[in-house]
């Protein structure tokens, strides 16, 4: 599903879902800068390894 089809969904928890994943990405990323480790993220087809130090100059905490 599309952002727009989610935002736009009768069903209240699948509208839910996108900020709770958005949420839990913003957690996951936070967590990865706390412990000094890499995440890996998907762009495109591709998976993509993201450095804690790669994460703090795009200005997570």
């Amino acid at each position: 599903m599309t952002n727009e089809q989610l935002s736009q969904a009768k069903d209240k928890d699948l509208a839910a879902s996108l900020i709770a994943i958005r949420r839990a990405a913003r957690a996951a990323r936070e967590a990865a800068v706390r412990t000094n480790t890499a995440i890996v993220v998907q762009r495109g087809q591709k998976p993509v390894r993201i450095t804690a130090d790669e994460l703090r100059k795009a200005g997570v905490k």
